[in-house]
């Protein structure tokens, strides 16, 4: 087997995680952060300031046209946004020489130290920290909405934190156009909306506030809030607490099979939410619950944000 060309001028190859990584000379010090079924993320030292960037490398990005169309969507996107709960791009390169030979293109972002699934495993956090994050995030989602963009994607995963509980968005590579047809498949799926399990070909920003509902509530309880083994026993587990859907939900399903279905369920009754958080604090319930919290509620256009004023300056509308 011939060996791979030298790298082109001004980048380095070097293997992490048996991987070979080709990248500008001005990042130095590569070690792996995490990797999940689209890539890899590294940290290195930016050799220009000396701060510490993170810098991910998507797996071959073109290998088919699904792959491709991630790809673009997330580098379209991270190029424009400018927010302070919000993930932004420093850098793009590719070490490929020409277009023919364009297989391979890095990200270089901000490195936030670690994301809030892992700090979850880590530590019970306080109700003064659950507010804060949620309203960054919720800050961020703002943002991110109004520019007409649905997410599609939150969970604890994507979510940023450093070590002053400043938080960002992360990972756009399913955020798609709000007013655009979309599929099913998007969201790990202890954190997808009703609406998206039965495959509404248009729905809106409150599929991002439905993953926020579930991202608090595991904040507030150390605990997966809906944890389905497939799509429809994510289904069962949610109406568990939210109840039976009304017909105005199951008249808006485009599918006759999934209206069928629904039909075919056994009444359920709403649960207190209070309840369902059986480990929170006096605040953990009371604020769920007495503000007709995210999650109340199957039908999109009912569900509302939350209370965060200690956090809000005044006049805050980003």
């Amino acid at each position: 087997m011939s060996s791979p060309p030298p790298p082109r001028k001004g980048f380095y190859r070097q293997e992490v995680t048996k991987t070979a990584w080709e990248v500008r000379e001005l990042y130095r010090d590569l070690q792996p952060v995490g990797s999940g079924a689209y890539g890899a993320v590294c940290s290195a030292i930016d050799s220009r300031t000396g701060t510490k960037v993170a810098i991910k490398k998507l797996y071959r990005p073109f290998q088919s046209e699904l792959f491709a169309k991630r790809a673009y969507r997330e580098l379209r996107l991270l190029k424009h946004m400018r927010h302070e709960n919000v993930i932004g791009l420093l850098d793009v390169f590719t070490p490929d020489d020409t277009l023919d030979d364009f297989t391979d293109f890095y990200l270089v972002m901000p490195f936030m130290g670690t994301d809030l699934g892992k700090l979850m495993k880590h530590e019970k956090l306080s109700d003064d920290r659950i507010q804060f994050l949620v309203y960054q995030i919720l800050r961020g989602l703002k943002y991110i909405h109004a520019a007409g963009i649905v997410h599609r994607d939150l969970k604890p995963g994507n979510l940023a934190v450093n070590e002053d509980c400043e938080l960002k968005i992360l990972d756009f590579g399913l955020a798609r156009q709000a007013d655009s047809e979309m599929t099913g498949y998007v969201v790990t799926r202890w954190y997808r909306a009703p609406e998206v399990i039965l495959n509404w070909m248009r729905y809106t920003q409150t599929v991002d506030i439905w993953s926020v509902g579930c991202i608090m509530a595991e904040m507030i309880t150390g605990k997966i809030l809906f944890k389905g083994s497939d799509h429809l026993d994510q289904l069962m587990e949610i109406m568990k607490v939210t109840g039976t859907p009304p017909p105005e939900f199951v008249q808006r399903l485009q599918s006759q099979d999934a209206k069928n279905y629904m039909e075919s369920l056994p009444e359920l009754e709403k649960k207190d939410f209070a309840s369902v958080l059986k480990n929170a604090t006096p605040l953990g319930k009371e604020g769920p619950s007495s503000q007709s919290f995210l999650l109340s509620t199957f039908t999109p256009a009912k569900r509302r944000v939350p209370y965060f004023s200690p956090f809000c300056p005044p006049l805050d509308s980003n």
